[in-house]
């Protein structure tokens, strides 16, 4: 019987210590030079303490220019490297960390950055666009740089002592925009069909191999759909899903969603019968699995041993993903691998005004703060108020705009 408990070997030849995983969340803990800080390497020194198999950073950027919020680390050359060293030696023996890497496109907050590209000068839905500014469409230059960093960033992963990366291929950033034909609506070979929209990732996962070697562990985290009008269906990520699996892909983690429908967060209500068997992208998973023997992750709605073994066992999924109890509960991994729940329980952030609540930030944003006062060395504060985490994020994202233009501004 497969549970939690179970050690996993991937693909490239990595041993897993148990099923459970930490799904990537913003921590927004990079210092005004987009470089790791103590609180970060803090933060994963206390999850590593768990007992958890394999901890995924939050979202690693690749380029300064281009970043998804302020706080974000950036890997783009080695300036950084003994800061990157210590993070990945955060975790004691036996539990991996992989880094997120990811480059947001259009899904950046307006001012943010110098200007946000994507596949196709595609706006936000009206209701986001005072937010998000509509983007310019990416020149060939610059799809070929953005390959190149993706690799170039896996590398020096690999060289500071990380033990695999993740691509970060969905919840609407760039790898995601690239792969939906409601943002894709290029008609080059970067788009058009199926499978020139799955080009680009498919070109970041070879350079990334070829820097990193066969015997390094890589992933991708993709959506199972967009869940808007227009955006990638069930049916064309089950086609990408097979074909970075024959690209030799080692990892891939489930999920669904983007900024303008953020099923991942929650704000979407699931349907019963995804409730009662707990895990949002569950059913999409089984119909992967009918087709792909590659290891499949999922993550969002587990709560208990019972149900995260049930998963297991059915053979839909070979490892558990889990992320905001984690932010709340630190220690969660150490109670569910002894077969009990964990103490503390997620719970919808909620203001009560419709605008915010659906939008699915002020969720991010909520548990960013928590892990905060984890890497502080602080207790978490599960019934914080809605209102007063985002008064804290106003007030930590302007402070951090400025940091960022100072930080640009000096080189």
């Amino acid at each position: 019987m497969t549970n939690i408990n179970s050690s996993i070997q991937l693909p490239c030849g990595t041993v897993l210590q148990n099923r459970l995983m930490k799904s990537a969340m913003s921590e927004t803990l990079g210092n005004d030079h987009f470089a790791p800080t103590p609180e970060l390497i803090r933060l994963y020194e206390r999850w590593g303490s768990s007992g958890i198999g394999l901890l995924i950073t939050g979202n690693v950027m690749i380029d300064r220019h281009a970043l998804g919020e302020p706080g974000n680390v950036v890997i783009e050359d080695e300036r950084d490297l003994d800061m990157l060293k210590a993070w990945a030696a955060a975790a004691p023996s036996g539990t991996q960390i992989w880094v997120q890497l990811n480059h947001p496109g259009k899904q950046a907050p307006k001012g943010l950055n110098p200007r946000n590209i994507s596949p196709s000068a595609v706006p936000f839905h009206p209701k986001m666009q005072a937010l998000f500014a509509t983007p310019e469409a990416a020149t060939e230059a610059e799809i070929q740089d953005i390959i190149r960093r993706f690799a170039q960033a896996a590398r020096i992963c690999k060289k500071a002592g990380f033990h695999g990366v993740q691509i970060h291929g969905a919840h609407g950033y760039l790898v995601s925009q690239f792969l939906s034909p409601h943002h894709n609506q290029r008609t080059d070979a970067w788009g058009g069909s199926p499978e020139n929209r799955r080009r680009f990732v498919l070109e970041v996962y070879r350079a990334i191999r070829a820097e990193v070697g066969p015997a390094f562990p890589v992933g991708i985290k993709l959506n199972s759909a967009d869940f808007q009008r227009g955006g990638l269906s069930e049916e064309e990520s089950m086609g990408t899903i097979a074909a970075l699996a024959e690209a030799g892909m080692d990892l891939i983690e489930v999920s669904g969603g983007t900024y303008e429908a953020p099923v991942m967060t929650g704000a979407v209500p699931a349907k019963a019968s995804t409730a009662a068997r707990e895990a949002y992208f569950l059913e999409f998973a089984e119909k992967v699995r009918g087709k792909t023997s590659v290891p499949l992750a999922v993550t969002g709605g587990f709560r208990s041993p019972a149900g995260m073994n049930a998963a297991l066992d059915s053979g839909a999924l070979d490892i558990v993903g889990i992320a905001r109890l984690m932010a709340i509960d630190p220690d969660a991994p150490r109670h569910l691998l002894q077969g009990k729940a964990s103490p503390a329980s997620v719970r919808p952030i909620r203001t009560g005004v419709g605008a915010i609540d659906n939008a699915g930030i002020l969720e991010i944003s909520w548990y960013a703060l928590q892990l905060r006062r984890i890497g502080e060395g602080r207790a978490t504060r599960p019934h914080e108020g809605a209102w007063m985490s985002l008064a804290k994020t106003l007030v930590h994202g302007l402070a951090g705009r400025r940091s960022v233009k100072r930080a640009r501004a000096a080189g």
